[in-house]
């Protein structure tokens, strides 16, 4: 889906289905049904997961937390649901939504399908910036330091790959020389903090939604939305950049306008998933690739890896609380065991090929 005051058809394999164009004042919208379709049912698995969450191990019958959720259930069952569990499965939702996001962005950006934020370094300055607040500043500023630090390392990294003009393998080797760099930063951080601040930063670094709270929700919930009603319209000018700059000139797209856009906004969902819950990992690389698979369409397919990225995260965390472990295990373990799998997957997908 996205928003153009004109659009312009660009028709590649893989599409199924003939786009239907909406028009108003001003205004047109291009969707394509298979995409749309899978967008729809992936958002209602992950509601599914979170339901199931919320009622995972029969503390609370499925009676009293719909009761609890429409304000008639009673006073324990509604601040085991309202308090304790809803903020964490919101939380997950929406962190797991802008991760998606961040990871269609970067990949059509770098024209990789490694280009996710995990990987080519930026959730490593976002982290480095938002332990600089969590350790030496007020908490209250985390996500203004995780920004900071996204943004500052989008920078660094462009700088090294100017050349590449954000294109290619460049962009990646950079962003992963200068996400090994600030790791180091990081641990150096935790060496020197206080023994309480550093396992609490050590937790967060893994990356958890087992602190969530009801005032992060909707501060999270507003930065998501902003941001993906920004990205709309420019996503089609950045599919456009596909058949090259002159050609996409010549239909009016600034590349380089765009792609500064495009990284802007992809900092900043990155941003808002780090400072909410920490750098989780592989959620960003995977779910735009299965969103792509499901759907079945070209482009970034911001949407489909949006409600792709919001399911993977809801299924982990649910994974996560469901184990028999001694204690509480952070989502960012479940992540990184699946990011594994799915890496194993392609390298053997390739090998039959």
């Amino acid at each position: 889906m996205s928003v153009l005051e004109k659009p312009v058809a660009v028709r590649g394999r893989g599409l199924s289905g003939s786009p239907v164009a909406v028009r108003g004042r001003g205004l047109s919208l291009r969707i394509r049904p298979r995409p749309l379709a899978v967008t729809l049912l992936l958002a209602l698995l992950a509601a599914g997961s979170g339901a199931l969450a919320l009622t995972r191990d029969g503390l609370v019958p499925p009676a009293e937390v719909l009761g609890a959720l429409f304000g008639a259930g009673s006073e324990q069952a509604a601040f085991v649901v309202l308090e304790l569990r809803l903020p964490r499965v919101a939380l997950g939702l929406v962190v797991g939504a802008a991760l998606g996001a961040a990871g269609s962005l970067f990949q059509q950006l770098s024209r990789n399908p490694l280009g996710s934020p995990d990987i080519v370094g930026f959730n490593s300055g976002a982290a480095t910036g938002a332990l600089l607040v969590l350790l030496h500043g007020d908490p209250a500023y985390v996500a203004a330091g995780a920004a900071g630090g996204g943004l500052v390392t989008a920078v660094i990294g462009q700088l090294l790959a100017r050349r590449g003009s954000f294109r290619g393998n460049r962009l990646i080797l950079a962003g992963i020389a200068v996400g090994s760099l600030l790791a180091s930063v990081n641990a150096y951080l935790l060496t020197r903090a206080a023994l309480d601040h550093a396992q609490s930063a050590q937790l967060w670094l893994i990356g958890s939604l087992g602190s969530a709270e009801t005032h992060q929700v909707l501060p999270a919930l507003l930065g998501l939305g902003a941001l993906l009603l920004a990205a709309l319209p420019v996503v089609r000018r950045l599919d456009l950049l596909e058949m090259g700059d002159e050609v996409a000139g010549g239909l009016g797209v600034d590349a380089g306008r765009t792609r500064v856009l495009v990284l802007l906004i992809a900092v900043g969902l990155s941003a808002v998933a780090v400072s909410a819950a920490g750098p989780i990992v592989f959620v960003a690389l995977c779910a735009p690739q299965l969103a792509r698979r499901l759907s079945r369409g070209t482009g970034t397919g911001l949407l489909p890896a949006a409600a792709m990225g919001a399911l993977l995260l809801s299924a982990s965390d649910l994974v996560a609380i469901s184990l028999p472990t001694a204690g509480p295990l952070p989502v960012g373990v479940v992540t990184g065991a699946l990011g594994g799998v799915y890496l194993a997957w392609l390298l053997g997908r390739g090998r039959r090929r």
